[in-house]
Parts: C-alpha cells; sequence; structure tokens
C-alpha cells in the first residue's frame, strides 16, 4: 500500500495544477521510504534523474520526502537559484514540517506545493504560452 491513498495522490496532483496555474515554474513531489544520505543530495540526484534540470526556463522544483526517516527537501533549479535569496525555500520548509509533525502528510506536501507555486509567482508568473512540462503525479521511488 502506497504512503499516499488514492484520494491524497489526486490531491495533490490537483494542488500541483492548481499552483501551476500561478507560475511557469514545474513543481514535482518524489517520495520513498528511506534516504541514508542526507536529504537534499539524495533530492539533488533525483532532481537530474527525473528531468527537472531540462524545463525550458529551468525553474523546476523537486520535494522530496523520505517517509520512514522524516527527512525531506526542496530542490530548485538554477533559473530560480540564481534570483532568489538563499533562504528563499525557509518559510516553506518550516510550513511543511508543521503539518509533518502533527503526522498530517499530504496536508504537509500540499501546502509545500501551495507556497512554491506563490513564491515562484512572482519571479517566474504564468505566460499566456505556458506548457506544462513535466507530469504532476508523485514519483513512487520505492517502485523503480
Amino acid at each position: 500500500m502506497s504512503i499516499f491513498s488514492t484520494q491524497e495522490q489526486e490531491l495533490i496532483a490537483q494542488a500541483i495544477t492548481a499552483a501551476e496555474k500561478a507560475t511557469s515554474g514545474e513543481i514535482r513531489i518524489a517520495v520513498e521510504k528511506h534516504c541514508k544520505e542526507n536529504a537534499y543530495e539524495r533530492a539533488t540526484a533525483y532532481f537530474h534523474e527525473l528531468g527537472m534540470d531540462r524545463t525550458s526556463k529551468h525553474n523546476g522544483v523537486l520535494i522530496y520526502l523520505a517517509t520512514e526517516d522524516h527527512k525531506f527537501a526542496i530542490i530548485g533549479d538554477k533559473g530560480i537559484n540564481n534570483l532568489v535569496p538563499p533562504d528563499f525555500w525557509e518559510t516553506t520548509k518550516t510550513a511543511m514540517k508543521a503539518h509533518f509533525m502533527a503526522g498530517n502528510l499530504c496536508d504537509g506536501i500540499i501546502a509545500g506545493i501551495a507556497l512554491a507555486g506563490e513564491k515562484l509567482s512572482s519571479f517566474f508568473p504564468n505566460q499566456n504560452d505556458d506548457v506544462n512540462e513535466l507530469p504532476n503525479d508523485i514519483v513512487f521511488i520505492d517502485k523503480k
């Protein structure tokens, strides 16, 4: 059984779709049970593996979560990192962590997606010709 129910997976995909209506940024979620290394390093590897570094504006965001080891990270591509302050994702991580600590993984992911979309819209507003370059479904790494 997945960490997220079918309904939760749909809610997360819908949250990504809604967030991406405000920005040309691309948001993805990657989930696995265990992460023996640093979550940021693991997320960076998956960021490249998932092709998130190949978006046209280099404005992809990956929210990575290791459920059993209680680790997560947010990775932004170079187009984002070249424009934003170093602590750009801290408020998003804080909001997500509050949900996670209360045992609400789905709500935490959805909060992170909403905040990421909101923050990205300031730097990468949605354009009329914007194309959804990446899928909006969750990547379950353990199923590979």
